[in-house]
């Protein structure tokens, strides 16, 4: 899915959502309860949340007439999330949303009876959330962000695009992807079939990002940024730092490269929310999370910033130009 098309989701919202207002559901209003990792300013956790909120228009769900939608953001605070999860739990709706692995986390600690739905997840069976993806097992399922086998396309990416390129980190902050072995399995031996010496990146901090990106900040390596809500909140202070240390940066979604980053590879985030309101609506009327086979992506998304590219020195191949899903010129 193109940039533009993202924006139309919030431009149609307007014109689109009254015409399922004669959508019924029964007459009582059914309750959502909602924890997002995001901010509820930043732009592209909009965009996501008026996905699922559309999608569940589209289904016969009316706020203030069949549903209720309690919603809490926690902006990458992990500490604001675990007090979010006991407050929305305490209203006992039924169905929570957990966005990123962290709120599905608390979510998860504080009931084991509520339906729990996840969007945006990278691995639902290292995390603890389901048994296996086609029988989850208990009260979670929901909708997968991106596949381990994703993180094995990073170092052909990278050589593609700087083929000088001898080391790649991978940076993320293991508080907030606790499932990072899920990508660096998958990615050191891709890494290693191109004689690239793959390094982790960690950071536990904003102050850390700097310093972790500095230590790559030469002609000979390059940096992918791993699908980790911390890094997304930071996403600008990324971009600066990458084009500071004139270092090639791979980034996981289509929101990074729209300000400035290089080159993004991923799933599309919107078919993920999307999904999760088709399976809300589902849970909403009486099936079980238990019987909801975990989803993965089937959609993934490759964007180009020619601009940046030139700021780095760097030639997209022909290759990668005529298959991207969004060349920003």
């Amino acid at each position: 899915m193109r940039r533009r098309e993202f924006i139309a989701v919030i431009a149609g919202t307007a014109v689109i959502w009254p015409v399922a207002l004669h959508a019924q559901q029964g007459d009582r209003l059914h309750s959502l309860g909602v924890l997002s990792f995001f901010a509820q300013d930043d732009p592209q956790g909009k965009i996501y949340d008026v996905a699922f909120r559309k999608r569940l228009n589209a289904l016969g769900w009316v706020e203030g007439r069949n549903l209720e939608i309690q919603p809490r953001w926690a902006a990458g605070d992990l500490d604001r999330v675990k007090v979010f999860a006991k407050e929305l739990t305490a209203l006992s709706p039924e169905v929570l949303l957990g966005i990123t692995t962290p709120a599905t986390a608390a979510l998860q600690h504080e009931t084991r009876t509520i339906p729990i739905l996840f969007a945006a997840v990278s691995d639902p069976i290292g995390s603890g959330f389901v048994k296996s993806l086609s029988n989850p097992g208990g009260n979670i399922t929901g909708y997968m962000f991106i596949e381990a086998s994703l993180a094995s396309k990073w170092p052909d990416l990278m050589h593609a695009i700087a083929p000088q390129v001898s080391r790649i980190g991978l940076l993320f902050n293991p508080a907030t992807a606790p499932y990072a072995r899920y990508y660096i399995e998958k990615f050191y031996p891709a890494a290693a079939t191109l004689h690239i010496e793959a390094i982790e990146a960690v950071v536990t901090s904003t102050a850390d990002i700097e310093s972790a990106m500095a230590k790559f900040g030469d002609t000979d390596a390059g940096l992918v940024v791993m699908p980790d809500t911390f890094l997304f909140t930071n996403r600008k202070k990324i971009i600066s730092l990458a084009e500071r240390y004139h270092l090639p940066t791979i980034y996981p979604f289509p929101s990074f490269l729209a300000e400035g980053g290089l080159i993004s590879y991923g799933a599309d985030p919107i078919e993920t929310f999307t999904g999760a309101a088709t399976y809300a609506d589902r849970i909403l009327k009486g099936a079980k999370p238990s019987d909801l086979p975990v989803q993965l992506p089937t959609r993934f998304y490759l964007g180009l910033n020619l601009p940046t590219a030139k700021a780095l020195g760097i030639s997209f191949p022909q290759s990668l130009l005529v298959t991207a899903d969004e060349v920003i010129e």
